[in-house]
C-alpha cells in the first residue's frame, strides 16, 4: 500500500491505449460494500476468495492494466493467475517513501492495528520475498508520477520473456527456459515449482568465481535460503570419490526430502548433482542451471545423471528429472571458445539424428553461435532442447527396442571410448569427443554401404570449418585399436554382449542396429591411424 499502483497504472493504461481497472474497486463494486467493511464482516480468508474470483475474471477479458491490493499477489491461486496471464509489475518503494503517502489513511484496514512504519516494516519483511516474483521490478521514489510512468512503460517496452521450452513426461512435466539475466531472476523462476524455500547449489571452482554471487543474490531475493558445496572443476571429479563427498555433505547439512539441490555448472557438475539428488534420501528435488553451450543444449535436459568409474563414463547413476531447467545464455558470454566448440557438437548431433532442417541452420549459423551473437545462441538452445525434449517425451527411460532415446547417442559410442582411453584428464573435453564421434559414425556407414559418402564429406566439412576436431589424430596421440574396442565392449549400451551403434542412412536418418561386424569398426579405426598391436608369436 502507498506504493503508487492505482495513480501510476492509470497513466499507464492511457499510454498503452487500453483500459483500466482496480482490483479493489471492483471488488466493492460487486460487493456493494467497502473493502474494511468486508474486513470487518467477513474477515481477510474469505476476502481473499472474493478477490481471486475478480480478479481471474479481469485477466480473461480483454487486455487492461490491472491494480491489485498489495495483500493479492501473495495469495499462491492468484499469483499462479496473473503468472500465466499477465505481466505482473512490482513498485518497490522504500518505507520512508510509504509510510509519508499512507499516513492518515483510515480506509486501509491493515493500518487500523498500529503504527503505520510498524505495520508495513512487519509487511515488507512478510511480502518482499513474494513481491520478488513478480516479472518486473521497478524501483519508485518521489520523483513524481510522470517520472514512474516512464520507468515502468520503459521496462514494459524493454522486457523480453525468456523462452520456455515444455520437457512433457508420462509422470512430470517442466520447462527447459532460454533468456538472458534468468540467474540474476533465479528466484523469482524458481520459487514457484520448489517445495520448499531452501535448496543446497553444487558448483565448481571456476563457476563459483565467476557467477556465485549473482546466483545466490537472486535466490535469496525470494527467501529461497542456500548452502553451497563446492568441487573442483573438470571430469575428474565425476567420480565415487566426489559423489561421496557431495552426498556426506548433504546430509551433514541436514537436507529433507523437499530441500533442492541446485546443480550450478556445465555437464560434470549437472551429471555428479543430479545423481547426489537421486541418491540422498532416495530423491531430493532438482534444478539445472547450466553455464556451458554443451549442459544448455544436452545434458541437463532429460534426467540422465551419473559418474565415471575406472571400467567407463557414466556408469554408475540414475534417470533423476529437474523440476526447472534455466539456461541463462549471459552465462555463455565467459566460456572459452575450446568450450564453445565442445557445446556445439550437441547442436549438430540433433541434426544430424533427425532434422535436416536443424542442420542446415547449422550451416548457416554455427560461425555465429561459436563467435558468441546472443540471439543467435538462445536460437540454437531452443532448437536442440526442442527436438531433445520430444526425443526423451517418447522414450524416457531409453527402453525401446530400437531407435527411440538411444538414438540421442549418435557418436558417443566412438566419443565414451576416446574419452576413457585418453584417461579424462581434460585433454579431450567430451564435446570434442562427440565431434569425433560423429564424424566416425558417418565414416563407418559409409564403410558399410548405409550412407552417401558425400553426406559424410559434408559433415567432416562442416567441424573443420569451424575449427572443431573431426578425426583421431585430433587427439594428439597415437591410440589402440584393441584398448578402444574394449571400452566399447563396457558401454552401458551393450545388450545380450551385442554392442548397439547409432549409424545413418544420411543427415538427419540415424537408427540404431547391434549387427555391426567388430572388424569393420577395427579396419575404421585402423585408417583412422590408431595402432594395431602385434599378434603374440
Amino acid at each position: 500500500m502507498g506504493a503508487g499502483k492505482t495513480t501510476i497504472g492509470r497513466r499507464l493504461a492511457a499510454r498503452l491505449g487500453i483500459a483500466f481497472r482496480d482490483a479493489d474497486t471492483e471488488i466493492e463494486r460487486a460487493a456493494g460494500i467497502s473493502i474494511a467493511e468486508l474486513f470487518s464482516r467477513y474477515g481477510e480468508p474469505e476476502f481473499r476468495r472474493g478477490e481471486q474470483g475478480v480478479i481471474r475474471r479481469l485477466l480473461g477479458g480483454p487486455p487492461i492494466v490491472l491494480a491489485t491490493g498489495g495483500g493479492a499477489f501473495m495469495d499462491p491461486t492468484t499469483r499462479a493467475a496473473i503468472r500465466s496471464s499477465a505481466i505482473s509489475v512490482w513498485l518497490r518503494a522504500p518505507i520512508d517513501v510509504l509510510v509519508r503517502r499512507v499516513s492518515g489513511r483510515s480506509h486501509r484496514p491493515l493500518l487500523a492495528q498500529g503504527r503505520p512504519h510498524d505495520i508495513l516494516s512487519a509487511l515488507i519483511e512478510q511480502r518482499h520475498p513474494t513481491y520478488a516474483e513478480a516479472d518486473l521490478i521497478v524501483d519508485v521514489n518521489d520523483e513524481g508520477v510522470e517520472h514512474t510512468t516512464d520507468l515502468v512503460h520503459a521496462a514494459l517496452t524493454q522486457h523480453a520473456a525468456p523462452i520456455r521450452v515444455p520437457v512433457s513426461l508420462s509422470r512430470a512435466r517442466y520447462d527447459v527456459v532460454i533468456g538472458r539475466g534468468l540467474v540474476a531472476r533465479a528466484g523469482a523462476l524458481l520459487a514457484p515449482v520448489l517445495p520448499q524455500k531452501r535448496a543446497i547449489v553444487v558448483t565448481d571452482e571456476i563457476v563459483a568465481g565467476l557467477h556465485l554471487p549473482a546466483l545466490l543474490a537472486g535466490l535469496a531475493e525470494t527467501g529461497i535460503a542456500t548452502e553451497t558445496i563446492i568441487v573442483p572443476p573438470g571430469e575428474a571429479s565425476k567420480s565415487l570419490a566426489w559423489f561421496g563427498s557431495v552426498t556426506d555433505r548433504m546430509l551433514a547439512l541436514g537436507v529433507e526430502r523437499r530441500t533442492a539441490v541446485i546443480a550450478f555448472g556445465g555437464g560434470v557438475v549437472g551429471d555428479l548433482a543430479g545423481y547426489a539428488a537421486a541418491s540422498v534420501m532416495r530423491g531430493l528435488p532438482f534444478v539445472q542451471i547450466p553455464t556451458t553451450l554443451l549442459a544448455q543444449v544436452d545434458s541437463s535436459v532429460g534426467g540422465k545423471t551419473g559418474i565415471n568409474t575406472a571400467a567407463g563414463k557414466n556408469l554408475l547413476g540414475a534417470f533423476h528429472q529437474p523440476v526447472a531447467v534455466l539456461a541463462d545464455t549471459d552465462m555463455l558470454a565467459t566460456l572459452p571458445p575450446r568450450e564453445r566448440r565442445a557445446g556445439y557438437a550437441e547442436i549438430l548431433k540433433a541434426g544430424l539424428i533427425g532434422d535436416p532442417a536443424l542442420f542446415d541452420w547449422c550451416e548457416t549459423h554455427g560461425a555465429a553461435v561459436l563467435a558468441g551473437d546472443a540471439p543467435i545462441q538462445a536460437e540454437a538452445v531452443r532448437r536442440a532442447c526442442l527436438f531433445k525434449a520430444a526425443v526423451v517425451g517418447e522414450d524416457e527411460h531409453e527402453e525401446k527396442p530400437s531407435d527411440g532415446r538411444a538414438l540421442l547417442n549418435l557418436g558417443h559410442t566412438f566419443a565414451h571410448a576416446l574419452e576413457a582411453e585418453m584417461g579424462f584428464d581434460g585433454s579431450l573435453l567430451h564435446g570434442e569427443a562427440v565431434g569425433i564421434g560423429l564424424a566416425l559414425a558417418f565414416r563407418l556407414s559409409v564403410r558399410l554401404g548405409l550412407c552417401p559418402a558425400a553426406d559424410s564429406a559434408l559433415v567432416t566439412a562442416h567441424l573443420q570449418r569451424l575449427g572443431m576436431k573431426s578425426s583421431i589424430a585430433d587427439c594428439g596421440r597415437p591410440l589402440p585399436v584393441a584398448a578402444l574396442l574394449a571400452h566399447m565392449q563396457r558401454d552401458k549400451k551393450m545388450r545380450d554382449g551385442m554392442l548397439a551403434f547409432i549409424l545413418v542412412r544420411g543427415i538427419g536418418r540415424a537408427f540404431t542396429t547391434r549387427v555391426v561386424d567388430p572388424q569393420a569398426v577395427a579396419a575404421l579405426l585402423q585408417a583412422e591411424g590408431c595402432i594395431v598391436d602385434d599378434p603374440p608369436p
